[in-house]
């Protein structure tokens, strides 16, 4: 079963009661109104944690930013509005694992390793445009904590140095294919990726990071093997924030959920056999041996006098030498399935 989280990422805009209440969200019911089925809902829930001193240039972070989505008159006062401090983030810790749910940490910079002096996450995020910063990825793995690296800016040669770096301390590892276009166009997101890391990277655990708009991808992705399923989930896409539309909001988790759930119980094994669920369906459906014309108590019947029809309760034409030269017992009228008691 895929390991499914759900990334808030900074879609709390600030707050850790939004936060929580999307932790709600993901712990509803899952349910399958079709069949009456309660779903396994997300696995996981997943912060990230900034150092706003190793994240932009001096001039980068005074520059204005004057968009819709901004929390401040420049990019540092938008990104500082947005950080929660190592607290907050052990508080919705603390309302996750309540909640059942595991925790993980998106970490960008070494300093905020200090946090994990407070809680320890179940796993620690790698995002992708760090995936060459190798100082920051020594420190992560130094932890011994369990990564998961995503590859949206990344070739295999990035791949690899990373992975090698962590490789020193553990191998606890999971490689999620991503493409770092937000939103990302359906025309590249590459879904086959997921199948050459399974071959090329089977030592690890793989799966798939999503930025498209709706649920398609990950279903698909999860079709094509994906062990892990990353999503941004929000309240409301139309709440203000850069990732807000670009998530999925209460209905659209529940529908994601709903549609994996049931995608992975229908996977079922490599065979070809007749469900126990389809007898009624045949029994319905399928043809059996029928007279095509009134046939008299003692005769003798011929390939000529029959044919095939519903119900198919009765004589397969496999089996049509169970029915052809055997004398019937009783008068049939034509159009008549011959059931073996009609027979001698």
């Amino acid at each position: 079963m895929a390991y499914i989280i759900g990334e808030i990422g900074q879609n709390h805009n600030g707050s850790i009661d939004i936060a929580k209440l999307i932790i709600d969200v993901v712990t509803r019911p899952v349910e399958d109104e079709l069949f009456g089925n309660t779903l396994k809902n997300m696995d996981a829930v997943k912060l990230t944690k900034r150092d706003l001193e190793y994240e932009l240039s001096a001039s980068q972070m005074k520059r204005p930013y004057d968009s819709p989505h901004s929390f401040g008159k420049t990019y540092g006062e938008h990104r500082s509005y947005l950080e929660l401090d190592d607290y907050q983030h052990q508080d919705i810790y603390n309302y996750a694992k309540e909640k059942g749910l595991d925790f993980i940490e998106t970490l960008c910079a070494p300093s905020c390793i200090k946090m994990l002096n407070l809680f320890t996450p179940d796993k620690l995020k790698v995002a992708s445009r760090d995936l060459t910063n190798l100082p920051l990825l020594e420190a992560m793995a130094e932890t011994n904590i369990p990564m998961i690296l995503s590859t949206g800016m990344a070739g295999e040669k990035e791949l690899d140095d990373a992975l090698n770096v962590i490789e020193k301390h553990h191998k606890e590892i999971a490689i999620l294919h991503c493409v770092s276009q937000y939103p990302t166009e359906y025309k590249n997101v590459n879904l086959k990726t997921i199948s050459y890391l399974k071959k090329k990277y089977s030592d690890y655990t793989i799966g798939y990071s999503d930025h498209t708009i709706g649920i398609a991808t990950p279903i698909a992705a999860v079709a094509m093997g994906a062990e892990i399923i990353e999503k941004h989930i929000t309240l409301d896409r139309n709440m203000k924030g850069t990732d807000q539309a670009g998530s999925l909001s209460i209905d659209g988790i529940k529908r994601m959920m709903r549609d994996i759930r049931n995608l992975e119980a229908s996977f079922g094994k490599e065979t070809i056999q007749i469900e126990e669920s389809v007898t009624s369906a045949r029994h319905k459906l399928e043809r059996s041996i029928a007279t095509n014309k009134t046939i008299k108590k003692g005769s003798v019947i011929n390939k000529e006098d029959i044919h095939l029809l519903s119900p198919g309760d009765g004589i397969k034409w496999i089996d049509k030498n169970l029915v052809i030269g055997k004398t019937l017992i009783k008068d049939l009228p034509k159009d008549e399935i011959i059931y073996p008691s009609n027979l001698q």
